[in-house]
C-alpha cells in the first residue's frame, strides 16, 4: 500500500533513495566548484605593482678642500605592493652638476669606472607592514643589496613614504663609505674627496 502511495505521489522508495543521494552531490559540487573560483580567483588576481614615474638620486662629497655635488633624474624601479618588494638602480654616468667636467670624468672612470659597473642597484624588501590602499604617511625601514661599482653591500635604509591617492613619494637619506664599494682615493685628491658620501634619493610611484 506504502508502495503504491510513493507511485502515485510521482516515485519509488528507490527512486527516492537516489533522488537524495543526487542532491547530496549536488550540493557538494557546488560547494567544492565554488571554492574553486575563489581560489582561482584569488591566484590570478593582478598584482600590484608601482613604477618609478619621477625620481632622482643626489649626492654630495663633503671634504676639507673641496664641496662636490651632482645629481640625476633618471631613476628607474619598483615596488611590488603585495610582496613589499622593490628594486631601484641608477645609470652613473648620467650624474650632472660637477664642479667642471674634470671631476665628472674623474668620478666616471677612476671611481665608479661606469663603462665597467654602468648602474648603481638597491632591491630588497620593506622590512614595516604598509598597507598601500590607505593614506598615510610612514617611517620604514628597507632590507637589501646596494650594488655600487660591482661590490654589494648588505644594508638597512631608512625612508619615509607618503601614500595619497594611489600615488607613492619616498625619500631617503643615506650615507655610502666608499671603501665599502673597493673605491680608492688617491692620495692626491685625499683632501678634495670625502671617504664617506652623503646620498639622497626621492622618488614618485604610480600604478604600473
Amino acid at each position: 500500500m506504502c508502495y503504491l502511495v510513493l507511485i502515485f505521489r510521482g516515485f519509488s522508495p528507490l527512486e527516492k533513495r537516489n533522488k537524495i543521494k543526487i542532491t547530496l552531490y549536488e550540493q557538494a559540487f557546488n560547494y567544492i566548484f565554488f571554492i574553486l573560483i575563489a581560489l582561482s580567483a584569488q591566484a590570478y588576481a593582478p598584482k600590484i605593482i608601482y613604477k618609478v614615474s619621477g625620481g632622482s638620486i643626489s649626492f654630495r662629497s663633503d671634504a676639507p678642500l673641496e664641496l662636490i655635488k651632482a645629481n640625476s633624474n633618471e631613476l628607474v624601479g619598483l615596488i611590488d605592493a603585495e610582496k613589499k618588494a622593490f628594486a631601484f638602480k641608477i645609470k652613473l654616468n648620467t650624474f650632472q652638476g660637477f664642479n667642471n667636467p674634470f671631476q665628472k670624468d674623474h668620478f666616471n672612470e677612476n671611481y665608479v669606472e661606469s663603462n665597467k659597473y654602468p648602474y648603481a642597484i638597491f632591491e630588497g624588501k620593506i622590512i614595516e607592514d604598509i598597507d598601500f590602499s590607505k593614506d598615510g604617511n610612514y617611517n620604514v625601514r628597507t632590507k637589501g643589496n646596494l650594488t655600487i661599482h660591482g661590490i654589494i653591500q648588505k644594508r638597512i635604509i631608512k625612508c619615509e613614504v607618503n601614500i595619497k591617492n594611489n600615488k607613492i613619494n619616498i625619500k631617503s637619506n643615506f650615507t655610502v663609505l666608499l671603501a665599502d664599494h673597493n673605491i680608492t682615493i688617491p692620495k692626491v685628491v685625499h683632501e678634495k674627496l670625502a671617504s664617506e658620501i652623503k646620498v639622497e634619493v626621492k622618488a614618485n610611484l604610480i600604478v604600473k
